[in-house]
């Protein structure tokens, strides 16, 4: 059975964005850079700045900022990915690429798990049991239910 089918007998709709409202797709991320060349936070600033959906704040000290976006729309691998295609220098720090990779990661799967319809965990046999009585089978019994019983 395809799985266009199961969702269709199930009742279930997609494509409506609902079961996003609460799913924590709103980010908050610090980018980190390096101290040379100078002045390149400020340009990262308002590079980042120009992108609709992301809003930027100075960070906790004078080499960071603060990123708010939407994961749907951008992740912070595509956020610094395009800083670095620009010539900016981020931190390389070990405990900062650490950080960074944990974070690309779990949005990349939040992303993939957002974006792929819904699982059919609950309805799954519901489903097949409609599909399966639809279907002619060779288990019909043509006796009366009063004789079944007879023994």
């Amino acid at each position: 059975m395809r799985r266009e089918t199961a969702y269709k007998l199930a009742g279930r709709k997609h494509g409506s964005g609902s079961h996003h409202a609460a799913s924590g797709i709103a980010k908050t991320r610090e980018i980190r850079f390096k101290a040379v060349p100078p002045g390149q936070v400020a340009q990262a600033r308002r590079s980042l700045a120009a992108l609709r959906g992301v809003q930027v704040e100075p960070g906790r000290d004078d080499r960071s900022l603060i990123v708010h976006y939407n994961v749907l729309d951008f992740t912070l691998e595509l956020l610094e990915s395009c800083l670095v295609s620009a010539g900016f220098q981020l931190d390389r720090a070990l405990l900062v690429r650490l950080h960074r990779a944990l974070i690309y990661y779990v949005e990349d799967t939040q992303v993939h798990n957002l974006r792929s319809p819904e699982r059919l965990i609950k309805q799954s046999h519901e489903v097949y049991i409609k599909a399966y009585a639809a279907h002619p089978h060779g288990d019909h019994d043509d006796t009366p239910p009063d004789l079944r019983e007879y023994k």
